[in-house]
Formats: structure tokens, C-alpha cells, sequence
């Protein structure tokens, strides 16, 4: 079960809230360099105001993902990553200490009034949002609203699979879909000949199959991305359940949700 009693007010990094999976790694950098790393920087928001499960919103996944997936970055990359993470909201003045930040289910964000210029700061001066774990159009229409509040004037561009992004650091010679991760629930019976999920890596939602992939970008003026939004896909669930099934892992974080991370984060620190 998720630790529900994180105090929002008073949370710092992900390693001050104890595993709700199987556990997760932990390492050390050179004395000395402790700032000087990647940091996994997971954003807190306020829900749309509607009667929903409490474990929804920015804490889904949480800590398991940030910290198994910032492993695996320091494992397979020449990056060095924190292993703590980062938690805070956009309104706190160390934002722009940290230069990719990541928002999950943001089909239910509602952004604060004070919360848009500081992202709007943030985001045209070189800082990065990723968006993840959200299906189907409405919540993609709520995200995509609430986004063109911060940046008016940008549009969302559908990336396709060419893009450099998806063979900066593994290269992913499959259809988007091919790296598309449910909840670990379906991916684990997707596996299974004679579940009725079998073969089933979508989800529903809002009466909606949301079978189809989307990576969609916001770019600034000199072609960087600010915005990356990962659409009808849980690579939290990849990162976060690592441990829990062994054929969700090979299948769904070996395959899919482990290389398009480490791709889309090496991408956009080195871009």
C-alpha cells in the first residue's frame, strides 16, 4: 500500500518515504559531488476538485519509481544521480535548483493561480516537464488546458519514432506501441494465454480504450523541449514494480518503461 500519511508540507526527497513495493536500491557518489548529479524531481499539485481515491495524483508511484529508476540511470549511463530524489512544488524557490521535473496522473492537475508564472519561468529558461501515466482524451484535453495556461502561445507536437529521442541511449526499433506499459495488474495478465487481458498493454478509461501510445512535445523557440508528455502509458508502473512479477519485468520494464526513461532523461540533459 502506498504510505498515505506524506506530509506535503514537510516531504523532501523520495528516500524519507519507506517502499510500498519490493524495495529499493540505494548508492553513493564521490564525496564532495553530491550536487553535482541528476536529480529525479517529482512535482506535488492539487487535484481537480472531484471525488477520487486518495493514492491518485501526484504520489501515485511514489517513492518506488523516482528511486528505482534514478538506479537504473546511474547504472547504465554515465550519469551520476541522486539517491535521495526531490519532492516539491513548483511555488518553492529551489525549482529552478533542478532542471527536469516530473508530474504524474496530470489528466487530474488544476493548477493554482500562483503556480503558473514560476512554471512559466521555469519552463522558458530552460527547465523541463515531463507528464506521465494519463489515458484517454479527457484527461489528455484537462492536461493539455491546464498546460496552455503556463505556455499560451506553444502548441504540443506529436513526436513520432525517428526522432532522436528514441535512440540517444537505446535504440528502440519498435512501433510506439511496442513501448507502451499498463498497470502492472494488466501487464501481468497480458502475459497470460487465456486471461481475458491477454495481449492487452491499454487501458480504459472515461469508457475510453486508450490503445494507442502518444509522446507529445512542447518546443520554445530554439527548438529545445519544454514539455514531454508520455499519453495512454504507466512507465511508473515499469519503474515502480520492477520486482513484483518477473514476466511484468522483462516484458514491460526491461523492454519498455527502463529504455524510453533512460532516453527521454539522457535526451533532455544533454540537449
Amino acid at each position: 500500500m502506498i504510505d498515505l500519511d506524506v506530509n506535503e508540507d514537510t516531504i523532501r526527497t523520495a528516500r524519507q518515504t519507506a517502499s510500498h513495493s519490493t524495495g529499493t536500491p540505494n548508492w553513493t557518489n564521490a564525496p564532495g559531488f553530491e550536487r553535482d548529479v541528476f536529480t529525479f524531481t517529482r512535482i506535488i499539485y492539487k487535484p481537480i476538485e472531484r471525488p477520487m481515491p486518495s493514492w491518485l495524483g501526484w504520489i501515485n508511484d511514489y517513492p518506488d519509481s523516482d528511486l528505482n529508476l534514478s538506479f537504473r540511470l546511474q547504472q547504465v549511463t554515465s550519469m551520476k544521480v541522486s539517491p535521495d530524489g526531490r519532492v516539491l512544488r513548483v511555488t518553492d524557490p529551489e525549482l529552478f535548483d533542478y532542471p527536469w521535473i516530473y508530474m504524474v496522473e496530470p489528466g487530474g492537475l488544476e493548477f493554482k493561480d500562483e503556480e503558473i508564472e514560476p512554471l512559466r519561468k521555469y519552463l522558458l529558461n530552460g527547465g523541463v516537464l515531463w507528464a506521465d501515466d494519463f489515458w484517454g482524451t479527457v484527461q489528455w484535453d484537462n492536461f493539455e488546458r491546464e498546460i496552455k495556461r503556463v505556455l499560451p502561445k506553444h502548441q504540443f507536437v506529436e513526436l513520432d519514432m525517428t526522432n532522436q529521442i528514441f535512440h540517444c541511449v537505446f535504440d528502440l526499433k519498435v512501433p510506439m506501441n511496442k513501448l507502451q506499459t499498463p498497470n502492472s495488474h494488466t501487464g501481468a495478465e497480458s502475459l497470460i494465454p487465456g486471461s481475458r487481458w491477454y495481449g492487452v498493454t491499454w487501458e480504459y478509461h472515461d469508457g475510453e480504450e486508450c490503445r494507442d501510445m502518444h509522446v507529445r512535445a512542447i518546443y520554445d523557440e530554439k527548438g529545445r523541449i519544454m514539455v514531454i508528455a508520455t499519453h495512454n502509458c504507466d512507465n511508473g508502473d515499469g519503474w515502480e514494480r520492477e520486482g513484483e512479477d518477473d514476466g511484468f519485468f522483462h516484458e514491460f520494464s526491461e523492454k519498455r518503461a527502463y529504455p524510453l526513461g533512460i532516453n527521454i532523461i539522457f535526451y533532455l540533459m544533454t540537449h
